[in-house]
């Protein structure tokens, strides 16, 4: 019998919907016992949340907009194949993986991009400064700096080489790149089907957030054009160094030819003649070579403004930027419901944990 009675399960206990109204109703008779600290606990929120939307600095967010145009199909392909007889890589117009699909956005927010940028001068109240100081001066990162001998005095001055700076400017520089990036700089595209990107930068200086959003694009733009048309210009310039030493010597035949005829002007000896004969003969071996090169040069110049991609500004930021600040009747609400929110949290988990103890 008591084998029977120990094998016997007992029910689960079922919550109905009269417990959880019961419940409920509890929980609010608690709260209202202590709706003296929840009210104090808001007004005091609401009171830190107005202070801070009262000393809190506005922010200016400056917002470039470009599309990247680039050819995927070369109309000089013709041309490729009677070029390489003569030895001529005209390029094959193949583009670089760094720029393909989203790479480019994350190439923005690259350290490379990013110090060049910084490092680019900017004309603030008629002085021309730095970026990376303007940056400095606006965040007050540089506030105290005179007390501390190790960092007195440091900016980042226009024309000194980047292999010249200093640990300590290393630091400071790498600093501000992750300030950036993590929370200053936004970058992304206005929709997946096209190609348009936005660059954004928000930052407490308008000068700054203007300058830096369209230095960010020249820079990642030039780098881009020159990674592009790279060999391009490397087949151009070899083929115009050819084309200088072929014409300075198809001129220097000219005149020597000329020279040879002014001087053996005796008809009766023909010997005379043969060294005419030969500087002509190799006039037109030149002549022949320098329209060949000639040639070859325009198809190596089309092919490079050919693969020369377009990078197309659609809207630059204007002044006055747009303002970002919270708002004084926000910081009010935002406090005063944060301050509730978590008086009325400690509360509940402070009763959950005395009726876990006392079970």
């Amino acid at each position: 019998m008591e084998e029977q009675k120990q094998n016997i399960v007992q029910p689960e206990e079922v919550i109905t919907l009269k417990d959880i109204i019961l419940k409920l109703q509890e929980w609010r008779t608690y709260l209202l016992k202590h709706w003296i600290i929840i009210v104090s606990c808001g007004l005091a929120g609401a009171g830190l949340g107005l202070t801070y939307a009262y000393l809190m600095k506005p922010k200016y967010v400056g917002e470039l907009t470009f599309v990247m145009e680039d050819s995927k199909s070369n109309p000089l392909a013709s041309y490729m194949g009677l070029a390489s007889q003569f030895g001529i890589d005209l390029g094959g117009g193949s583009s670089s993986g760094v720029f393909q699909g989203d790479n480019i956005m994350k190439f923005l927010q690259s350290r490379l991009m990013i110090e060049k940028t910084l490092l680019s001068p900017v004309i603030v109240e008629g002085r021309k400064i730095s970026l990376a100081d303007l940056y400095m001066n606006a965040n007050e990162i540089n506030k105290g700096w005179d007390k501390v001998t190790a960092l007195k005095g440091l900016h980042f001055p226009l024309g000194l080489s980047r292999s010249k700076f200093t640990l300590k400017q290393d630091s400071v520089l790498n600093t501000i790149h992750e300030r950036i990036v993590k929370g200053d700089l936004d970058i992304s595209k206005l929709d997946k089907k096209l190609g348009f990107i936005s660059v954004k930068c928000t930052s407490r200086s308008e000068t700054f957030s203007k300058a830096f959003t369209e230095q960010l694009v020249k820079e990642a733009t030039q780098f881009y054009v020159n990674t592009k048309i790279m060999r391009s210009k490397v087949n151009v310039d070899k083929l115009q160094l050819s084309a200088d030493s072929l014409e300075s010597l198809l001129n220097h035949k000219t005149y020597a030819i000329a020279a040879s005829q002014d001087i053996n002007r005796n008809p009766v000896r023909q010997m005379a003649s043969v060294a005419t004969e030969v500087q002509t003969r190799d006039k037109i071996v030149l002549q022949t070579m320098y329209a060949e090169v000639i040639k070859n040069l325009e198809l190596s110049k089309m092919a490079m403004a050919q693969e020369t991609p377009v990078v197309q500004i659609v809207d630059t930021p204007i002044l006055p930027l747009k303002k970002e600040k919270l708002g004084r009747l926000k910081g009010l609400i935002v406090g005063g419901f944060l301050g509730g929110f978590f008086i009325v949290s400690f509360l509940v988990t402070k009763r959950i944990y005395k009726e876990i103890m006392e079970k």
